[in-house]
């Protein structure tokens, strides 16, 4: 930006840029305001890669530019970010996701196929643009199907002030279960949940078995993740959750760290000694390089530790030993550390504790009690299709479990009526506030039964899941492991509309429920689904489609949209023909997202 400045330094990392008396900081409202930056340049190449980062040979991996994970995306606060994404894949197209990524009047931007475009079909490309009006850590990945469980996501960074100084930053750090078998292996055959077989920290793990054909001798292991510190610096960690079905606690032994960041927004430090990462979700915090508790051999794990019932391993306890702090580089001896005692429940970060350093006050809800409630369970779904077996459950936000279409995606329909492809069990919302001030409140509860009918639904199934909107920062108003007592009137007293904590994946509690509130300022179709892969393949989402008719998308995005469309449907049909079917399971056999 002409005739400003950097103001970013270790003793100030709250100021960005500065001119005169004008300045972006830490305290700058970015939902209204943001840097004039530059354009920034990606492309990512989708491709089919044999994956070993644990010394297993998984042969159905799936890369960006043929490195799991995938690239680092960087750009600042303000840049216009643009990526070319090109599909090589043999049997799949593929969209990709800018996970947290506002996608600010740039819905046709989200990369949802069946909801935002058409998936890129094989052999085709399309590039995506949007702004980074907000700044922090993030991931990227597939949002095609269960295709990001195979390989395809990478560490997203927009960098920004923070609300604590550090020395310096280490690139991102992605905790991720693994699995040694395609989940498009175990998709098809799915009558439970399956059971991962590792961890892994930013690509890398060990898994610890012995060779069936040489007895006692172990498979080749790959290297543990690891850094060396200086002692006495302060050095900013970036945090992602990149799993498929898996809540982790990330903990270094002998130190603390301070929280700076969760998701996209800053909020004001606190210490802890370990940090709830639920699916999707992302921390910034600092580590000072000064040990608590000291290790005999100088050398600290780190941990990224399954939550209780948030977690499915094939080994009960699997080895949450998946990285290393050296402070001497000569050093190569594995830690002799001890962990700390935190707690593994399933559940997010303390919500008093996050406290946003923009603050926002959250006015009434402007729908109806009616409008607004939606019940997560597990049942048999009336509805018809290849992707739903009879007899086979499927996860529900209320109605029935999504199943959208890959040739039609919502946003190329603003107008749901009679013969559009918007059908009642959808669950779609349509909102249109009066006034500024008024907020879009969403009640979502993990429940066995359906208040408007009061008939039961399905047995009831515990565990949490990690709730993710698209398109938009929501504030948490409450979150409870107590039933939903069936309208807000009754929760009242129990909603913080000053300050609340806010993100873009919130846990929804065991048995429990969450409210959530945001304002309708983005128009576009917005997912909102549980990040556990398997729940968001089997239908546990719906859309908000948000003043549809508001929505400007700009020609040349139309064209590329529309072009993408015309290629998907024409590789399908081409491929029908070649294999001499009218089937939809070869090119769709989930939900769509």
């Amino acid at each position: 930006m002409l005739g400003w400045e950097k103001c970013n330094r270790p003793e100030d990392r709250g100021c960005w840029l500065k001119k005169g008396s004008e300045n972006f900081t830490i305290d700058t409202n970015y939902e209204i305001r943001w840097p004039q930056g530059t354009t920034r340049k990606y492309t990512l190449d989708v491709a089919e890669m044999a994956l070993a980062p644990d010394g297993v040979c998984m042969a159905h991996g799936k890369v960006f530019n043929g490195s799991y994970p995938g690239p680092w995306i960087q750009a600042c606060w303000g840049d216009d970010i643009e990526i070319t994404v090109r599909n090589n894949l043999w049997y799949n197209g593929t969209t990709i996701h800018w996970h947290g990524i506002r996608q600010w009047n740039t819905a046709e931007m989200d990369g949802v196929n069946a909801i935002t475009q058409c998936p890129i079909a094989p052999g085709q490309s399309f590039t995506y643009k949007f702004k980074a009006i907000q700044y922090g850590s993030s991931w990227y990945h597939s949002h095609y199907s269960l295709q990001y469980a195979d390989g395809l996501a990478g560490p997203m960074t927009i960098y920004g002030p923070s609300s604590a100084g550090y020395d310096h930053a280490i690139e991102p750090i992605l905790m991720t279960d693994w699995n040694h078998r395609s989940a498009f292996e175990d998709w098809p055959i799915l009558k439970g949940p399956p059971k991962m077989t590792n961890i892994l920290l930013n690509g890398k793990g060990r898994y610890n078995y012995t060779n069936p054909n040489k007895p006692g001798l172990p498979i080749a292991q790959s290297e543990r993740y690891s850094k060396v510190l200086k002692p006495g610096k302060k050095y900013l960690l970036r945090l992602i959750n990149t799993s498929l079905d898996t809540h982790f606690v990330f903990s270094i032994d002998g130190h603390n760290v301070t929280v700076i960041g969760a998701d996209f927004v800053p909020v004001k430090p606190y210490v802890t000694d370990s940090v709830r990462v639920g699916i999707g979700q992302r921390y910034h915090v600092v580590v000072e390089a000064v040990p608590i508790v000291k290790s005999a051999n100088g050398n600290y794990w780190i941990r990224t530790t399954p939550a209780i019932a948030c977690a499915r391993f094939q080994d009960i306890n699997p080895d949450d030993k998946t990285g290393i702090i050296r402070y001497d580089t000569n050093n190569t001896d594995d830690p002799t550390s001890a962990s700390r005692d935190f707690s593994t429940e399933c559940q997010d970060e303390p919500y008093k504790s996050l406290v946003p350093k923009v603050p926002w006050t959250v006015g009434k809800a402007s729908n109806a009690d009616a409008d607004n409630q939606y019940f997560v369970n597990l049942r048999k779904p009336n509805i018809k299709g290849p992707w739903h077996p009879e007899g086979k459950s499927r996860w529900t936000a209320y109605e029935e479990p999504m199943w959208l279409n890959f040739s039609q995606p919502s946003i190329r329909y603003p107008n749901p009526g009679p013969g559009k492809p918007y059908p009642k069990w959808l669950d779609i919302v349509t909102h249109d506030p009066k006034g500024k001030d008024e907020w879009i409140y969403l009640v979502i509860t993990l429940t066995d039964k359906k208040p408007s009918t009061g008939g039961k639904d399905s047995p009831f199934v515990p565990g949490g899941h990690p709730m993710h909107l698209h398109g938009h920062d929501f504030a948490l108003l409450a979150a409870s492991n107590d039933p939903y007592p069936g309208t807000l009137a009754q929760i009242e007293h129990k909603l913080k509309r000053d300050n609340p904590p806010r993100r873009d994946v919130v846990l929804l509690p065991t048995g429990g429920y969450i409210v959530i509130a945001f304002k309708a300022d983005n128009p576009g179709p917005w997912l909102l689904h549980c990040h556990i892969a398997w729940h968001a393949s089997s239908g546990l989402a719906f859309q908000i489609l948000e003043n549809m008719d508001k929505m400007k998308i700009p020609a040349a995005s139309q064209l590329a949209m529309n072009e993408t469309c015309k290629q998907w449907d024409k590789w399908v049909g081409e491929k029908k023909n070649l294999w001499n079917t009218t089937a939809e399971i070869e090119f769709q056999d989930d939900s769509g997202i």
